[in-house]
């Protein structure tokens, strides 16, 4: 036909008749199911997406952050310590720290060599910190600045550096066992750092970021929590007073030969320790193989047998009671006092003694004569007045109670030992503080390691009457004189009095016949008190022993130094003493 197209076989229709594959009928229920899978799937889908949007919006909104944002902590400046004056005595500085991603860390040997030296460490030990099994690791915390630039100007991929604060110590050994010192994280450890901890460490603050899988910020999100720093602490040591205290106390043990030494130095009118140094020291700063013997502060922890410093408290309470007066005459000849068959003894024999000779010659026998006049009750109470057997009201760590039995468990021989300082324990703070009942007119105060205010009242507990603290004040400057038993205790231009003590240190359940502990307390000026100072120097081995010769040169330098000082004018005219000191042939000394 015109017009009508002839067919090309290849187009042609399939003839779905001839595959048995396509003729086959198909359920209607499996087209069904198909749909109904798919619609299903889309239902679960439309599901999840709810659930995540809606109902689990919070655990996986924190699941995503979790991944790329992380929370900084924004430390907190630790507060400053300083002296009454000003002086920084502890600080914190910001300094650099070494730390790594070890796996991301190039694997150069000749960089990771220098690194290695860099750090002052073997490369084998960098190896093991680098490990990749480590996610993050410190290389060097609290590096020098000069480390950190060698370490950054070295290149070496995956080595990052951050800023953390680090404390000083300006002051160093001279400061250390007031001070103390922090560990690694600035946590207070030994001393006011300890002491102090809450009041330093203020409160770290925070802020959000977005980091890199280097670890390096992109940026900020989110509210950023400000830090607040700790507070200052102002201190009422006299940085200057202490220096010159500690050097004092280090020449006396090493001209003494001696194992340690400490000195405490206590204002009369408000309480205020003006220094408290130890030696052996060390330097907070640098802390490398410390021993035990260099961390003790000693005029704290330390508690001993004081010796001959008790015996104007047994005279004083003596006087206080009406029992004697300053001029009365004992009997101390050898045996004069003899009790259950046993005897006091004085190192050097004296005959008839007045009270005032009691004191200025340092007779045993006089002190337990005394003793024995009264009541085991009466001399307890002084004794726990004055703060014995008592933890010193102080806020600062390892301070001790001493031992003081109860009286009621006291024999007569006890009772007379106790009288000249053996059979109780006090430490140097302690026995220091003991000593303002005669610098304050016979009332005891509380003492403070911080500085007090101006207009803050200073309330003492009395224990003697102004008359009888008087009247020991004279005492002491007479044994702190010729004829006394620290004639070496004397300070050109100024009065000063005080009482020397020598004890044989325990060992054991007895005591060591050749091992003394050597001491001096005294008051400067005499004619009107300012500052006690307490001398200690524990097992000095050179011949002399007696605290007079030992520890009263000490008290003279330190008493002089502290009081040029504090501007307290002289109240002595220096020639006489000079040539009083001149004439003077001999010192007899006792325990």
């Amino acid at each position: 036909m015109i017009g009508r197209k002839r067919s090309n076989p290849a187009t042609r229709s399939v003839s779905y008749s001839s595959s048995p594959l396509l003729a086959s009928k198909t359920p209607p229920w499996r087209s069904r199911f198909l749909v109904a899978l798919v619609g299903l799937g889309f239902v679960g889908l439309l599901g999840r997406a709810a659930y995540i949007q809606l109902i689990g919006e919070d655990f996986f909104q924190r699941q995503g952050e979790a991944r790329y944002a992380h929370k900084m902590e924004v430390p907190a400046s630790r507060g400053k310590i300083s002296d009454r004056s000003g002086q920084v005595l502890a600080a914190s500085v910001a300094v650099p720290s070494i730390w790594a991603f070890p796996k991301d860390v190039d694997n150069d040997p000749d960089k990771r060599r220098q690194l290695a030296k860099i750090l002052g460490i073997s490369y084998a030990e960098l190896e093991k910190r680098l490990d990749p099994s480590n996610r993050f690791v410190y290389l060097r915390r609290q590096a020098d600045d000069q480390t950190a630039a060698k370490i950054k100007e070295l290149g070496l991929k995956g080595i990052f550096q951050d800023r953390e604060y680090k404390r000083q110590y300006p002051e160093g050994e001279a400061a250390a066992h007031i001070v103390g010192f922090t560990n690694l994280e600035e946590k207070g450890q030994e001393g006011v750092e300890l002491a102090f901890q809450k009041d330093l460490q203020g409160r770290d603050g925070s802020r959000s970021v977005v980091r890199d899988r280097l670890g390096r910020v992109v940026e900020d999100i989110g509210e950023q929590v400000p830090a607040l720093n700790g507070k200052d602490i102002e201190l009422s040591i006299d940085a200057k007073v202490q220096f010159f205290a500690y050097q004092r106390v280090r020449d006396a043990v090493a001209e003494n030969n001696a194992r340690a030494g400490s000195v405490v130095v206590l204002d009369v009118h408000t309480g205020e320790v003006l220094a408290l140094a130890n030696y052996p020291s060390y330097d907070p700063g640098r802390r490398t193989n410390l021993s035990g013997e260099q961390l003790r502060n000693r005029a704290l922890t330390d508690v001993f047998e004081p010796g001959s410093t008790m015996k104007p408290f047994t005279t004083g309470l003596a006087l206080e009671t009406g029992r004697v007066r300053p001029d009365t005459v004992l009997s101390t000849g050898p045996r004069s006092v003899v009790i259950a068959g046993w005897s006091p003894t004085d190192s050097h024999p004296h005959g008839d003694l007045t009270v005032q000779q009691v004191i200025q010659k340092s007779s045993n026998i006089g002190a337990a004569r005394m003793a024995l006049m009264m009541q085991p009750r009466e001399m307890y109470d002084m004794f726990t007045a004055i703060g014995l057997g008592q933890r010193p009201q102080i806020n600062f760590p390892g301070a001790v109670t001493g031992k003081l039995r109860p009286y009621k468990s006291w024999r007569p021989i006890e009772q007379a030992t106790m009288s000249y300082g053996y059979g109780l324990s006090a430490s140097l703070l302690q026995l220091a503080r003991a000593y303002t009942v005669f610098a304050r007119e016979g009332d005891i105060i509380p003492v403070t390691m911080t500085k007090r205010s101006p207009d803050e009242p200073v309330t003492g507990i009395k224990v003697f009457s102004p008359k009888t603290a008087a009247q020991i004040r004279e005492m002491l400057q007479m044994a702190a004189g010729p004829g006394g038993t620290a004639p070496q205790a004397m300070v050109p231009g100024y009065s000063v009095g005080g009482k020397s003590g020598t004890a044989h240190k325990q060992e054991g359940k007895g005591y060591a016949s050749n091992k003394y502990r050597s001491w001096f307390v005294g008051i400067a000026p005499i004619s009107k008190p300012r500052i006690i100072v307490a001398v200690m120097v524990d097992e000095p081995k050179n011949g002399q022993y007696f605290g007079g010769a030992v520890a009263g040169p000490v008290f003279s330098q330190v008493v002089a130094q502290t009081l040029r000082l504090l501007g307290e004018p002289p109240d002595l005219e220096v020639k006489p003493q000079i040539v009083a000191a001149q004439k003077l042939q001999a010192v007899d000394e006792s325990f």
